[in-house]
């Protein structure tokens, strides 16, 4: 719902910033919640073997 406000008032450049503060918002709250370890994501594959 909110990207169809930002979308309707304030145009297509807001539509894309609500998007993406949305985007950081999910990533934040899902790592905050535990559900990914971050130091997993980021060591990659070949320090896992």
């Amino acid at each position: 719902m909110a990207l169809g406000f930002a979308a309707y008032f304030g145009g297509f450049a807001a539509f894309l910033l609500v998007a993406a503060l949305g985007a950081v918002g999910f990533a934040a709250g899902w790592l905050l919640r535990g559900d990914v370890d971050l130091g997993e994501l980021l060591s990659g594959r070949d320090r896992r073997r």
